[in-house]
């Protein structure tokens, strides 16, 4: 039982690693096609002839850590909203390994719609001072940064969040801290933050059934590199800008098999099996949380020290939550997305929507017409996300009225099968009743190469 229960643990592992280790690979150079290079200079050049550009500008935490942050706003401008990206992941505008800037459309987006665009560095990562833990951890950050852009001459005082993953999974935390500033969110494949909320007690995907899952430990290897060069503090934003063009300090680590890797035990030890940095998988850190993720038990005092949101929490902010049938965390967003229906005031409550996709984890955008996961066709799976996600902001940060959302549903979600966009008030939709499937082989189902089968019937 002990190997067929392994087995499956690993396969589930390899099954997304390529997604949990998708943003370590995308910190390296992978080269760039002329007209690729083109466009990134065009959108820099465009966003320069619109936008008031800081970069690098050191954010003041209330602990005395300063968080490396970029801020684009419209010339011109008297005030107004935000759009605020608060990530772990290489945001640095210089493309160090192509030699050219970064992709820039997100905010020349942002800027031409009327929005200042700002994006940041969590605590302990790239130009970010501080010890890095999962989440952006202490929460207080997420609420210091908010503080600080909603005080700015330039503010008209209103904030909205967005971004994916990493990215939007420290949203839900920081907006249960009731920030007046905080007017909107839209968290996008966000399960990673989503601690215990009932049926759930999975502590960020952490643990599924109480076991450890795996997908994590890779993705851990990169992002919790503490080893980085560390500038002084007196060193000027205009010096940070230029040696940033030398150095985006993303870690260039030894590429690891983990197909053999995984395979290590004990699990504690494996990051270092593999010749790993020091961290939050296996070591005690100067963090609230203390670190020693892998030594931690489901119900371990420390899951609610950090950035995690539990149903003993309620969020007051309006809400756009995209979602993915083919994403590890779905059960566990639907959960969340249906507590808070549940818990905010009556108000904020009518003002969550929902969009479940037919896409792998932040796979949205990536829809075709002819939509292919794994080995399965979708159909035309394309969604308006960008159109809808900008009338959610121009509604609750301009105060405009927008026809696109008002045409969405509460929820709208994809079947698979019959390979269609459907509509609901409520997750789940109204007259959908409980299937049950079980388990089934010919006996050889303990392994990724096993005959075991969903059957509809008990077998």
């Amino acid at each position: 039982m002990r190997t067929a229960v392994r087995r499956l643990l690993f396969a589930a592992a390899v099954a997304v690693l390529t997604s949990a280790t998708a943003s370590v690979v995308a910190q390296r150079g992978t080269g760039l096609t002329a007209d690729q290079a083109a466009q990134r200079w065009r959108a820099e050049t465009d966003l320069a002839s619109i936008a008031v550009v800081e970069r690098k500008v050191m954010m003041p935490m209330r602990d005395g850590v300063r968080l490396a942050t970029d801020i684009y706003r419209p010339k011109g401008a008297a005030k107004v909203p935000t759009i605020f990206v608060r990530t772990p992941y290489n945001f640095n505008y210089w493309d160090v390994d192509n030699a050219v800037p970064r992709d820039m459309t997100a905010a020349l987006t942002a800027v031409r719609r009327g929005y200042a665009y700002i994006v940041q560095n969590e605590r302990g990562h790239y130009f970010s001072e501080g010890h890095y833990d999962i989440l952006g951890a202490p929460v207080t950050d997420g609420q210091d940064a908010l503080e600080w852009i909603s005080k700015q001459p330039w503010s008209t005082g209103k904030v909205g969040t967005t971004g994916c993953s990493s990215t939007a999974e420290y949203q839900m935390a920081v907006a249960a801290m009731g920030h007046p500033a905080f007017a909107a969110l839209n968290a996008q494949g966000f399960g990673a933050g989503v601690g215990r909320v009932r049926p759930y007690f999975e502590q960020g995907n952490w643990y599924r059934g109480g076991a450890v899952q795996m997908l994590f430990i890779a993705w851990l290897y990169g992002e919790q590199n503490q080893l980085r060069p560390v500038f002084p503090r007196d060193m000027s934003r205009e010096d940070l800008v230029k040696v940033s063009k030398y150095f985006d300090l993303a870690p260039k680590q030894p590429p690891v098999d983990w197909s053999k890797a995984l395979w290590h035990l004990p699990l504690q030890d494996l990051l270092k099996a593999v010749d790993g940095p020091t961290g939050i998988f296996a070591d005690a850190m100067p963090v609230d949380t203390g670190g020693r993720m892998a030594q931690r038990t489901p119900n371990d005092p420390a899951w609610y020290k950090g950035g995690l949101f539990h149903d003993d929490k309620t969020i007051n902010v309006p809400g756009l939550w995209f979602m993915s049938w083919y994403d590890v965390s779905v059960g566990p967003n639907l959960a969340l997305y249906n507590h808070v229906r549940k818990t905010a005031r009556p108000d904020v409550a009518t003002q969550q929507w929902a969009v479940i996709a037919p896409v792998a984890h932040c796979g949205y955008t990536r829809a075709t017409e002819d939509t292919v996961v794994g080995e399965r066709s979708m159909g035309d799976a394309r969604f308006d996300y960008q159109e809808v996600m900008y009338g959610f902001f121009d509604r609750f940060l301009k105060g405009d009225k927008n026809e696109r959302l008002e045409r969405l549903a509460r929820v709208t979600y994809f079947t698979m099968g019959s390979n269609v966009w459907q509509t609901s008030d409520t997750w789940p939709p109204a007259g959908a009743e409980p299937k049950t499937f079980f388990l089934s082989s010919g006996g050889k189902a303990n392994s990724l190469y096993g005959d075991g089968t969903l059957v509809a019937a008990p077998p």
